[in-house]
């Protein structure tokens, strides 16, 4: 096999390799609203949780300050380097506090490989941002679909 022919064989056999490793979900996510034992919220305030923070199994939410809703999941395959995650939260219309409407709230998070679990979560910590109706969440690595929940604020 001539050297060409030889590196051509190469690159292919690894490119192969790198997408049979891609970054999935494993089992099924934890879904609902984060267990918090403070209940005197003020707008603007947000408490520390821990990465084991409880999660009571739900989709309905309560459209109240403090609440934390969301979704914690496994991620296998991560790699050092790998795309980033896209987070989209699809709502019903938040109206923030410029006035303008947001349909959609978009944050890129970088894969930790060490991290046992991924979280995606929204907290009410402003008056505005409670807004009744159908929330999307959508996790994306590249234009690959992980992981979508729909959660009805109430």
């Amino acid at each position: 096999m001539s050297l060409s022919r030889w590196s051509l064989f190469l690159a292919c056999g690894l490119a192969s390799s790198l997408c049979l490793a891609e970054v999935s979900i494993e089992g099924a996510p934890e879904v609902g609203v984060f267990v918090s034992q403070y209940t005197h919220f003020q707008p603007g305030e947000r408490v520390l949780t821990r990465e084991n923070q409880p999660i009571e199994p739900t989709r309905s939410i309560p459209a109240t300050l403090g609440t934390k809703f969301g979704m914690r999941y496994r991620l296998v395959g991560k790699r050092t380097g790998d795309t980033p995650l896209t987070l989209l939260y699809l709502t019903p219309g938040v109206i923030g506090a410029d006035g303008q409407r947001h349909d959609k709230f978009e944050v890129t998070q970088a894969l930790v490989v060490e991290a046992p679990s991924d979280v995606m979560a929204f907290e009410f910590t402003e008056p505005y941002e409670m807004v009744k109706g159908e929330w999307r969440f959508l996790v994306f690595q590249g234009d690959r679909l992980l992981a979508e929940q729909h959660f009805d604020v109430r």
